[in-house]
């Protein structure tokens, strides 16, 4: 027959009370308080049970509230970074560079975006994987009966010092959130940090890799980048300058150099350039001559490919005609 009850009903059996008189909240027909006393006939555990579930529903939900928050969270960010459901994006990039080519657009800016979208992303994430978990955490300690104002204090002194003694680290920091956020650069650019000039091989949040022409890679600080010469971002244009003789027909050669400029971005340059080749004109003149630019606009990191054939053919063509005027 004592097989036959229920484990509740055979604690008092088994073990007869021991904590001796009953607590007052045990006549609450339904608490945690009557449960437990009944389960385990001990007075000091049976007064704290309504306190102590009551505290571990709360630290449960505190913390299921912020998984599941943070789960949306990243959900959120990984579909704003991945441009779904966000109107206008093109549209932004567009005023943002000056382009109405959508084409363009699309060809120059694919793979930057892409790439700044991921970094960003990863710096949200993580931010407020922090802010949310953090939050928890204090909240969690609230409810467990922890005073918060020693930990906030000691907290805000420990930040103090660790900003007195890390401010060139939170400077690189910041200042590669904003160089991402406002797409300064990115990997393949060649540009001009100053104290390095070469194509950029990685984009980090504390420091910037770059390759010179000499294969030396240089590793900058973005907290030290005061100016940024980035000449990949849209387009690039291809400058030449000829020098001529000062009696020269600056017509004549005009017309030679802008034929021998269409000739060689015809020879297999087409794809890289964007606008014919332009004669600008005399851009100098010396004691000892003349010099005659010719511009062209290219595809980006493109432009000393086009300088070189444009500068061999409309060298090699200003030389033949030299020579023929003179026999």
């Amino acid at each position: 027959m004592l097989s036959a009850l229920p484990l509740p009903a055979l604690l008092p059996l088994v073990a007869p009370p021991l904590g001796g008189t009953a607590p007052d909240c045990a006549a609450d027909a339904g608490s945690w308080c009557a449960r437990v006393w009944s389960w385990t006939g001990l007075a000091w555990l049976a007064r704290g049970a309504d306190g102590t579930v009551s505290v571990l529903a709360s630290v449960i939900g505190i913390v299921l509230v912020a998984v599941a928050l943070r789960t949306v969270v990243n959900r959120v960010i990984g579909h704003v970074a991945a441009g779904v459901g966000v109107p206008g994006v093109v549209g932004l990039l567009r005023r943002r560079h000056g382009v109405s080519d959508a084409a363009r657009i699309e060809a120059f800016g694919s793979a930057r975006r892409a790439q700044r979208a991921r970094t960003v992303g990863s710096v949200l994430r993580s931010a407020t994987t922090i802010v949310i978990f953090g939050t928890a955490f204090m909240m969690v300690l609230s409810r467990l009966g922890v005073n918060l104002a020693p930990v906030l204090a000691s907290a805000g002194v420990l930040g103090l010092a660790v900003g007195f003694g890390a401010q060139n680290l939170v400077r690189d920091f910041i200042s590669g959130i904003f160089m991402l956020l406002e797409d300064q650069y990115g990997v393949g650019d060649h540009v001009d940090l100053g104290d390095a000039v070469g194509t950029i091989e990685r984009v980090g949040l504390r420091t910037t890799s770059v390759r010179d022409v000499s294969g030396v890679v240089w590793y900058v600080r973005n907290g030290t980048i005061e100016r940024v010469g980035n000449a990949s971002q849209d387009h690039a244009v291809a400058v030449v300058d000829v020098p001529i003789q000062l009696d020269a027909d600056v017509e004549e050669a005009g017309r030679v150099a802008a034929r021998a400029a269409h000739e060689a971005v015809e020879d297999g340059l087409a794809h890289d350039v964007l606008d014919p080749p332009r004669v600008l004109g005399v851009q100098d003149v010396s004691e000892s001559g003349m010099t005659l630019r010719v511009t062209t606009r290219t595809r980006p990191n493109r432009q000393w490919a086009v300088k070189r054939a444009v500068t061999e053919r409309v060298v090699t063509d200003l030389r033949a005609t030299t020579a023929d005027t003179a026999a």
